[in-house]
């Protein structure tokens, strides 16, 4: 967005990714400086396995779609491997700032922050 748009970024214009390890309260905590998501946004791209993924993966498979890298969010599934809770907090410019939390990705709620 920011190469058609570039006030997409407002004042950061430097995008970067920190990674902080919280040893003492088990938690690891991955920031970035991208444009975040609106609240449909989370629901279409982390709600989707948490909703029917397993199905959506499996026909995906069956139907020769072997170029899976980042579909259905299973890259970011895979942070269930690490931990029992996953929560996201995004800010889009287009939508106020929300919180999308899952445990075990059984299912997940969405609150506004």
């Amino acid at each position: 967005m920011s190469l058609t748009d570039p006030n997409v970024l407002g004042d950061n214009k430097n995008l970067e990714i920190r990674v902080k390890i919280n040893e003492p309260e088990n938690y690891i905590s991955i920031r970035d400086t991208g444009i975040g998501m609106t609240r449909q946004e989370l629901i279409e791209n982390l709600g989707t396995i948490a909703k029917s993924g397993t199905t959506n993966f499996l026909d995906a498979l069956s139907g020769g779609n072997i170029n899976l890298i980042g579909q259905f969010g299973v890259g970011f599934y895979s942070t269930f491997l690490a931990g029992y809770k996953v929560q996201v907090t995004s800010k889009s410019i287009k939508d106020d700032q929300y919180v999308w939390t899952s445990e075990a990705a059984a299912s997940y709620t969405i609150q506004k922050d």
